[in-house]
Order: C-alpha cells, then structure tokens, then sequence
C-alpha cells in the first residue's frame, strides 16, 4: 500500500514538476488542489502553511537516499552532509562539515519557536551532539537516519523527545559573511 501511495505521488510530483519548468514564474495549475493536498499528506505538514516549497521539493528528492558516513551524495549522506547540501541548495549558503561545528553556527531557539529550515540537534546516547537535522514545521524534521536513510521524523516520538537537545538558527551576521565568501 505504502509504495503505490508513493509511486502515485510520485507521478503527480512529476507532471507538476514538468509544468513548473516550462514556466519562469512557478505555478502550479491544480484547481481541485489535489497535488497540493496529496503532497501535504506525504510530508505530513500544511503545505498552506509554507513559504518555502524549494525546501520540501529538496527533502522529497532526497527521502529514502541510504546513509553513509561522511556522504555527501545521493549515493550516500549523512546527518551533517544532508543539512550541508540543503542549505547549499535551498538557502545558498554553506555550513559546517559535522554537526558539533554546524552547532557552532546557530542561535539557540526554543522547540516551539522553531520555523521552516531551522536545525535540531540531538545528544544520542552521547554527551555531545551525535545527530542533526532540518526542522520543515508542524513538528517534523528531514534528516539521514543511520538505519532508514533520509526521512522525515516527528520531534514528539519518544526517541527522538528523549534525545532532542536544541534546536537552532543560523546566526544571520554569519549566513551573511557565509554568503559573501
């Protein structure tokens, strides 16, 4: 059941997608909102709701590529190296390598001050950070899994509730001396 849901959304991300490149201007003709709500469905947050549908198209592309420690490909990738490309990609700025110097980075934010692209950091059976990733709103985040690859995972599971360290933003002064480099 879960794979034909995925291979029919995949479809539609498709005929979406064309259509989006064949215009400069981004807009999607849905009238009855089905892509859009279908969408929403899969990656479990209001896709209304958003600013940034660059982020969720970036995270969608990636779901289910394997982890791999130090990668940095869809061949492969880690926490760090999946927050690394997203930011490279969606917000063209460059990061940090792991996520103790990612860490490094940020201005501390409060769990339920967090919005769209913000990070979160986890202390998995570690007394320091040991995992990382992309906060994408309604209290989801994306991230590369050691054991599922790239996924996307609620912060209110009892794993991750019992792990979650901070979350953070990127400290603008920097994202903009990042930017200037």
């Amino acid at each position: 059941m879960g794979k034909k849901i995925i291979v029919a959304f995949m479809l539609v991300w498709t005929v979406v997608s064309s259509q989006a490149q064949t215009t400069k201007k981004v807009e999607i003709e849905d009238p009855d909102n089905l892509a859009h709500d279908y969408f929403s469905q899969i990656m479990g947050v209001a896709m209304s709701a958003t600013s940034n549908l660059k982020l969720y198209q970036f995270v969608y592309d990636w779901i289910g590529t394997p982890y791999r420690l130090g990668g940095d490909t869809k061949k492969g990738i880690d926490c760090s190296g999946f927050a690394y490309q997203l930011y490279d990609k969606v917000f063209n700025t460059v990061i940090g390598n792991n996520s103790r110097n990612i860490f490094s980075m940020v201005n501390p934010v409060d769990k339920d001050e967090l919005k769209e692209g913000d990070l979160v950091f986890f202390k998995i059976k570690s007394r320091s950070i040991s995992h990382m990733g992309v906060y994408i709103g309604d209290n989801k985040f994306a991230h590369a899994s050691s054991s599922r690859g790239v996924m996307i995972s609620n912060l209110d599971e009892p794993y991750w509730k019992r792990y979650y360290y901070k979350g953070g933003r990127l400290i603008e002064s920097l994202r903009e001396k990042l930017n200037e480099d």
